[in-house]
């Protein structure tokens, strides 16, 4: 569990307050992300977590004890940390560059090299082409996948991650994203991630934190976000597609009715959100959707009025 008590910073030679007062909890295994304006106070908060900062005032707990009185190297390397330029070591073979923190730890070098196969085939990609790979020899994507590789090298119960995807072009990024839910959900980590876009932050948070001016605006499930915005600022930050917004949380297998007893139009998967029926129906301009299983079983139906009046 990660707890902010009345955090304040404020940097030396500035009257403006970087984060001002900020209460905020974070559940063990919950991935919340933290979104708002430029300037906003999301990263000094971040980094607050594993005194990269140092509050001015207030308090940062990290499992139920202060980090003030931690040793900040003992503490960072308990705590998996991925930026947007990844930052790996670009002389560094990319077998070195995850074994960094293991071998700070001492680790020896079977269960080191057991660890480094073992990562790089979590994040997809072939250990055997991989590991004597430099960085300047990989993509930018297959970097930001070592990079997190690397954050996850010691098992580290925390992860703080800095605008992960921010240098990546969008079609790799949105496949990179919907990659590493899935591995949050294998490893089972509590994560924090800083990110400048909504779409973004509803996709990867169980909660989203919605910061401005160093304060906390709301802070909720992005179902309860959309839904009810705390105020004009976070309705209209939240953007005017919120209510679309809405239909990608919702799986169609979670509306849909009983199965029609002849299925000969378009159909979708269960598994799919709302946001993609509705495009199907809207693209054949049909009344709804049979809903198929991966091998093609009739399942169920979404009917078009279904869709439209989702809670």
């Amino acid at each position: 569990m990660i707890k902010l008590e009345h955090v304040t910073k404020t940097f030396p030679g500035s009257d403006h307050v970087a984060v001002d007062n900020l209460n905020l909890e974070i559940e063990a295994g919950m991935t919340v992300a933290m979104i708002g304006p430029s300037g906003c106070g999301k990263t000094t908060t971040m980094r607050m977590i594993n005194r990269l900062e140092t509050p001015s005032s207030g308090r940062v707990l990290v499992q139920g004890r202060d980090v003030a009185e931690t040793d900040p190297r003992q503490l960072r390397r308990s705590i998996g940390y991925v930026i947007q330029q990844v930052g790996l070591f670009p002389h560094m073979t990319i077998a070195r560059n995850i074994a960094t923190v293991p071998r700070l730890l001492g680790w020896d070098k079977a269960k080191t090299d057991k660890r480094i196969d073992e990562l790089l085939e979590l994040v997809s990609l072939d250990p055997a082409v991989m590991r004597n790979r430099l960085p300047h020899e990989l993509s930018g994507g297959q970097r930001q996948r070592v990079g997190f590789a690397r954050a996850l090298a010691a098992d580290p119960e925390i992860m703080l991650m800095d605008e992960p995807f921010g240098a990546i072009d969008p079609i790799t990024r949105i496949k990179l994203q919907d990659e590493f839910r899935q591995i949050l959900k294998k490893v089972s980590k509590t994560v924090v991630i800083v990110t400048h876009d909504i779409d973004e932050a509803i996709k990867m948070g169980d909660k989203v934190a919605i910061m401005r001016d160093g304060g906390l605006l709301q802070y909720d499930t992005p179902e309860a976000l959309l839904a009810k915005p705390a105020d004009e600022f976070v309705k209209n930050f939240l953007g005017p597609d919120r209510t679309i917004k809405r239909l990608s949380l919702i799986r169609v297998a979670s509306v849909m009715t009983q199965a029609r007893a002849s299925a000969d139009g378009p159909s979708v998967s269960p598994d799919a959100s709302l946001h993609v029926a509705l495009a199907r129906v809207m693209e054949h301009d049909c009344g709804g959707l049979d809903v198929k299983s991966e091998d093609g079983t009739l399942v169920g139906y979404l009917d078009r009025n279904a869709i439209l009046s989702a809670p």
